[in-house]
């Protein structure tokens, strides 16, 4: 697949569970070749995303290829990739129950499978403004409070995950989403609520997400995708 066939099969997937967010939110690629990145395209909703809808731009948001608008925020993706060498993809979005988790301000606890991905030790967040990631300021400190990590949530405003490909970004914001949602769910009905303790939580990453796993539950995911 070209980084346009990647990025909008990922965005298409992200629209089907729980990422989507009317035109707002975005995928990225890395161009594999060093060119820049490759970023869905602004003033489109992420289910809507065809090849055709993927920009390639540089470092300063200068589009290289490509027809569409460049989204204002592409400094989340840019910054992250000139940070982290390691980083191949990454996904921002609005997913309603990473806003309201964040909110809360307690620490994302492993209820489920999903939150052993973000726990031990409590996931990153950005507090400093709920406004848009709008320059390389901005960028820069959004790549530098992930530091290391999968995934950051930015308070006021969503969240941010970074992967060595688009199946491994893309599925660690859908896990994100669903680990927020079902704390969510145990806090709205009792102030405590069991969940793995950190040896547990560290055994169950490492078993319930292998590389074997994963590459299946992604072949699932685009299974599922509506055809067209």
């Amino acid at each position: 697949m070209t980084p346009a066939d990647q990025v909008s099969v990922g965005c298409r997937v992200l629209a089907a569970h729980g990422n989507a967010d009317l035109i707002w939110g975005h995928l990225s690629l890395r161009d594999p070749d060093g060119a820049g990145v490759w970023l869905k395209a602004a003033g489109h909703g992420m289910e809507e995303i065809t090849p055709a809808q993927v920009v390639l731009i540089d470092r300063d948001g200068t589009r290289l290829e490509g027809d569409g608008r460049v989204h204002l925020e592409y400094p989340v993706h840019t910054e992250i990739m000139a940070a982290r060498p390691d980083v191949g993809a990454v996904v921002h979005s609005h997913a309603e129950s990473a806003v309201a988790f964040a909110a809360t301000g307690l620490p994302l606890h492993p209820v489920g499978h999903e939150g052993t991905l973000f726990w031990p030790p409590d996931i990153a967040r950005f507090t400093a403004t709920g406004d848009l990631i709008r320059d390389r300021a901005l960028g820069e400190a959004v790549a530098d409070a992930i530091g290391d990590r999968n995934a950051l949530l930015l308070h006021r405003h969503g969240l941010v995950t970074a992967g060595p490909d688009v199946p491994t970004a893309v599925m660690t914001a859908i896990f994100l989403e669903k680990a927020c949602r079902l704390q969510l769910q145990v806090a709205a009905v009792t102030g405590t609520y069991d969940h793995s303790d950190e040896a547990e939580a560290l055994a169950k990453r490492a078993r319930c997400y292998g590389p074997s796993q994963l590459d299946a539950a992604w072949s699932y995911l685009v299974r599922r995708l509506p055809e067209g």
